[in-house]
């Protein structure tokens, strides 16, 4: 019994694991998202009145 269900839990977990990574991948190569993130990397370099 705990062997089949430590062989779900990993089988399960490595195929979320696996589609969870593809989807961030997808989602940072996105041209769509190009603006935002040229957007963020500039902002520690902006200068901000104390």
């Amino acid at each position: 019994m705990h062997e089949t269900l430590s062989y779900i839990a990993q089988t399960w977990g490595l195929i979320l694991f696996v589609i969870a990574f593809a989807l961030v991948l997808v989602y940072a190569l996105n041209p769509r998202n190009k603006k935002s993130f040229d957007e963020a990397k500039n902002i520690p370099l902006e200068e901000e009145d104390i």
